[in-house]
């Protein structure tokens, strides 16, 4: 079961939304593997009552790395492979572009394409989080708990670059980069350096998640042809949406679509050791 809305409206320069998902019993005998795409965004995830996040190299990791159960997830321009349907609860948040230096004291850039564990970030702070919320009768208030947790280590400063939000605001309309860059009044460079800071991405890279987003919003819907979806998300052709699609996803557009996954960026595989495809 997955719950997710937005967070308290002091939160949103910050935070797009927080999350919570209870594994149902049936889940919880035999869990599996799911690609979990690039949103553009950082997270925030905290799971308790099971094993901590476990995250595997590529389809043949037999063993995987474990993470522990408080982790910040930098943006990424690629997907990750993680175990999904263990038994307990997880809560989180997905995180704004300028929420890394106002949250964590930390650039988005440094902790870009990786998990850290929330303990390097916040210490103590985080061990008692993770406390409290195990006292909690329900996710709907761990979610008040997190929300108030962000709330008291937001500081009482300016928020993302001027620059920087003008060139987020034409990039979500389906902007191209050059617009991006004269919309901030900043040099290209400038732009890319802040750019970086605030969201760990690059604009190029950023805008080309933004298109992935927009064609998966599309994709699964009926009637929707991918080189229809392709064109109208901004791609120059089907091969070129299928070049990104397998670079982002791990996969073609017709195996996501086989897939059929409950949410577009969590997309069940399989585990396959020495070419031989298990069951997941």
């Amino acid at each position: 079961m997955m719950l997710s809305r937005p967070p308290l409206p002091a939160l949103r320069p910050f935070v797009r939304l927080v999350w919570a998902d209870v594994a149902e019993p049936a889940m919880r005998q035999q869990p599996w593997r799911e690609h979990v795409l690039p949103t553009g965004c950082m997270h925030l995830a905290l799971r308790w009552g099971g094993p901590p996040l476990r995250l595997f190299g590529d389809a043949a990791d037999a063993t995987g790395t474990t993470l522990g159960h408080a982790v910040v997830g930098g943006a990424r321009n690629t997907f990750y492979v993680k175990e999904a349907g263990v038994a307990g609860w997880s809560v989180g948040a997905q995180l704004e572009p300028g929420a890394a230096s106002a949250l964590f004291r930390d650039s988005a850039e440094a902790l870009a394409g990786r998990h850290t564990p929330l303990a390097d970030l916040c210490g103590r702070d985080a061990d008692i989080l993770l406390e409290r919320m195990q006292a909690q009768p329900d996710p709907a208030s761990c979610l008040e708990l997190l929300e108030t947790w962000l709330l008291a280590r937001l500081p009482r400063v300016r928020g993302i670059h001027p620059g920087v939000a003008a060139s987020l605001a034409v990039l979500h309309q389906g902007a191209r980069v050059e617009e991006a860059v004269r919309a901030s009044g900043l040099s290209h460079r400038h732009l890319v350096a802040k750019f970086r800071e605030a969201t760990g991405l690059a604009p190029k890279q950023h805008a080309r998640i933004l298109r992935l987003q927009a064609a998966l919003a599309r994709l699964g819907a009926p009637g929707a042809p991918a080189a229809e979806v392709a064109l109208d998300a901004g791609y120059a052709d089907q091969a070129h949406f299928s070049r990104d699609f397998r670079a982002f996803v791990g996969m073609t557009p017709t195996d996501w679509l086989r897939a059929a996954p409950a949410q577009p960026n969590h997309v069940r595989v399989r585990f396959v050791q020495d070419a031989v495809v298990d069951r997941p």
